[in-house]
């Protein structure tokens, strides 16, 4: 018999504001199940980011269906699992543990998330040359994403060139010799100039981190330019790029795809997931003002 009932949580750091106890559980009410989504912070529990074992272990003795896990911990928690989807295996990152017959599975739906995000939003932009920004977890989800989509080659600029580099090699392993290449940052000017779109995957931007991840003089009307971080859904990026008339795409749809392919995960049960788009819509902009004004933020995280 399936299941009505359901225990989830998420771990990470600095994750108050989440938006997804909110969109995990007003979907499973409307489906008729009851679900409760608990928020794991290793700040308020004063530990660091290696103790993501000790709390997937506790979680999964005291009965947790699964877990979301974010920041800082997506690739900590892959020595502690049992068994890895090929796509949380190719990307050496995991953002939604299962537990089922005693086992822990770990899944990455940042990708699913971001592609069927892209798809929807900007469904015509060319890819033949993408320039992202960010190498971290939520970088190397989303260049797997856009090449996945088609992209011809993603330029990866990173503050740290020894992270491209490595996000870079590990997308040619995967998709092919020249579909990746990594950049400095000074190198930006002449990359976008060339670019058909640009893809932004830092912190630059949340409530906490405001500001433009590059100077406004570097975007152009020919760009597209997408988001990856949701709070707030109008970073000052997007409101530039729209004002100079760039195509954009906010991170709320990120957010809201991958959380619907977790509860996919969780629960065995089909989301709808353009109700979660406009679900994660309405909630950020009813509390985007208490958000900021607390400093608070998760930007790409859940």
């Amino acid at each position: 018999m399936a299941k009505d009932s359901y225990l989830v949580g998420l771990i990470g750091s600095g994750i108050g504001p989440s938006l997804s106890p909110a969109l995990h559980e007003r979907e499973a009410d409307r489906q008729g199940l009851r679900l409760l989504y608990r928020l794991i912070d290793i700040d308020t529990l004063g530990v660091p980011p290696e103790a993501v074992g000790d709390l997937v272990r506790s979680a999964h003795g005291l009965g947790f269906d699964g877990l979301n896990i974010t920041h800082p911990c997506k690739q900590l928690v892959l020595e502690h699992l049992d068994a890895l989807s090929p796509q949380a295996e190719a990307l050496g990152a995991v953002n939604t543990v299962v537990f089922e017959g005693g086992r822990a599975t770990g899944h990455n739906t940042d990708v699913t998330g971001f592609a069927a995000s892209f798809a929807r939003g900007l469904p015509d932009a060319p890819l033949e040359r993408v320039v992202q920004l960010g190498a971290g977890g939520a970088g190397a989800a989303v260049a797997h994403a856009t090449l996945t989509l088609g992209a011809g080659r993603v330029t990866v600029v990173d503050a740290l060139p020894e992270r491209a580099a490595a996000l870079a090699d590990s997308l040619d392993r995967h998709f092919g010799a020249g579909r990746a290449a990594a950049a400095a940052p000074d190198a930006l000017a002449d990359l976008l100039t060339g670019a058909d779109g640009v893809v932004h995957a830092t912190p630059t931007g949340m409530a906490a981190h405001p500001g433009l991840p590059f100077p406004a003089g570097l975007l152009h009307p020919g760009l597209w330019v997408a988001e990856v971080v949701y709070r707030p859904l109008e970073t000052e990026l997007l409101r530039t790029a729209r004002e100079l008339g760039c195509a954009t795409l906010d991170g709320g749809g990120m957010a809201a795809f991958q959380a619907a392919d977790a509860f996919r995960l969780f629960t065995g049960r089909e989301p709808d997931s353009a109700r979660m788009v406009a679900d994660i819509a309405g909630i950020a902009a009813a509390d985007e003002p208490t958000a900021e004004s607390a400093g608070g933020t998760v930007g790409a995280r859940k």
